[in-house]
């Protein structure tokens, strides 16, 4: 390789890995910030929640979406594309507080969600661009690069509202995507192959406003009465267009089109296992990582909270981004010496022993330490099992769709976990009892989920090479 070649190759994967991290980082200006964002909006932290929720909503719809538009020639556009929502995002996030308030910072974090379907995109443009032992490097850096970005996200997202506000927060933001668009734009190549492949837009529309729909009602259920009007027509619309979302989809894929996501391919009996553990092992993440931030920023008047600043709750979320990095190279290994099947269980478990730990041991700081770092490691057995369990049970041709649906069902848990955690302290009473029993909760759902993908069969299918 020339001199001139070695320095495209290396802002080519300079680009990959600023793309990768600073849209990580921007998705972590949500959980520290929550208690903020309540306090400056005049707000319920259930209402504050949506800054959050609202992205990985956001983030659920736009995945396969832009999987499909960006799998071909329009790789690059789509890619500048949404790194320009994000940056449109940050800024209406930075300017909320003086417009309208809450419903414009809602729409600034749902514009952001766009750039958690980002990363898989610079991953193709990877695929692409090297090969070999290349290749395989350069896509171990860029993945590990997305988990340490949010894990930096989460203190400077905590010393830049302590500092600056929220809104300095999302303004230092729009400032790192600025740097990451120009980047993009000066070095992604032009010359991708093949047709992007055809998006479902009904199927994104449903997929989100029944998502937004079910979520806002179990999250104010509680301030507007769980059998007010307006909860139960929330409620049942949301379920009404993911039930129509899901015929849909069905339908489309009888008759040989693209659905947003094949379910037919989903409903497999060892696919499905895996999709539901999926759903509700991110649930119980973000329940974890939603309760942590409400314990540290807590004041104490409910009987809970450690009464500390925004860069706390930053600092305590980041031993979870790097041991889930550890665990799942420690589920490698695992994995090479007793099979995978036994990761998922063992995820489960781990994860759930870190809530139980939450439940009993809360009084101190170092204390959340510990139990961020349980789950890491239970997070990285679990999400980096995924794709090596699943693979032996689809057709090669079709395992793109199978991981796609896979990643979709983990955003829809990330977002149920950040809707309905503060739904359920409040429904449990709201002092340090209701604390505990939210935590034991979700430990005895991770334990359910563990068991049930245990006495899972084992079912398996030809790996055809089409």
């Amino acid at each position: 390789m020339t001199a001139n070649g070695h320095r495209r190759d290396g802002w080519l994967f300079a680009t990959l890995a600023a793309v990768t991290v600073v849209t990580a980082i921007v998705s972590s200006l949500g959980a520290p910030l929550v208690p903020s964002i309540a306090a400056d909006h005049g707000v319920s932290l259930a209402t504050a929640q949506w800054a959050l929720t609202s992205t990985l909503i956001a983030a659920a719809a736009a995945t396969p979406a832009l999987g499909r538009w960006g799998s071909g020639r329009l790789r690059r556009p789509v890619v500048l594309s949404g790194l320009g929502v994000v940056l449109l995002g940050c800024l209406l996030a930075a300017v909320a507080e003086q417009v309208s308030g809450m419903g414009v910072l809602i729409a600034g974090r749902a514009l952001q969600g766009v750039g958690l379907a980002i990363p898989p995109l610079a991953l193709a443009v990877a695929r692409d661009a090297w090969s070999g032992e290349r290749l395989v490097s350069r896509l171990s850096l860029l993945s590990v690069a997305t988990v340490a970005g949010a894990g930096l996200g989460y203190p400077v997202a905590g010393v830049l509202a302590e500092v600056s506000g929220v809104a300095g927060a999302y303004l230092a933001g729009a400032a790192m995507v600025t740097i990451a668009l120009a980047l993009g734009w000066r070095h992604l190549p032009h010359d991708a192959e093949g047709e992007p492949q055809a998006v479902d837009l009904w199927g994104v529309g449903l997929v989100g406003l029944g998502l937004v729909g079910a979520l806002l009602a179990v999250s104010q259920g509680s301030a507007w009465g769980w059998t007010s009007a307006p909860v139960l027509g929330l409620a049942g619309g949301g379920v009404a267009l993911l039930l129509w979302w899901g015929a849909r989809s069905i339908r489309l894929t009888r008759r040989g089109r693209q659905p947003l996501v094949d379910l037919v391919l989903a409903a497999r009996p060892a696919l499905l296992r895996i999709h539901l553990f999926t759903v509700m092992i991110a649930t119980a993440m973000y329940t974890l990582l939603t309760l942590v931030v409400l314990l540290v920023r807590g004041n104490g008047d409910a009987g809970w909270g450690l009464d500390r600043g925004a860069t706390s709750a930053g600092l305590v979320l980041v031993p979870y981004a790097l041991l889930s990095i550890a665990g799942s190279r420690v589920a490698l290994r695992i994995a090479r010496r007793s099979g995978p099947r036994v990761l998922l269980p063992l995820g489960g478990a781990v994860f759930a022993s870190s809530l139980v730990l939450l439940a009993l041991a809360h009084g101190t700081f170092w204390q959340a330490l510990v139990v961020m770092a349980i789950g890491g490691i239970g997070s990285g057995f679990t999400f980096s099992s995924l794709p090596m369990l699943m693979v032996p049970h689809v057709p090669r041709s079709e395992t793109g769709s199978a991981l796609g649906f896979n990643q979709l069902m983990r955003y829809t848990g990330f977002a149920i976990g950040s809707a309905i955690t503060i739904a359920l302290v409040e429904a449990y009473g709201g002092d340090e009892a209701a604390f505990r029993w939210t935590a034991l909760t979700l430990a005895a759902l991770c334990l359910a989920s563990a068991v049930a993908v245990t006495t899972g069969g084992s079912e398996r299918v030809s790996r055809q090479r089409t």
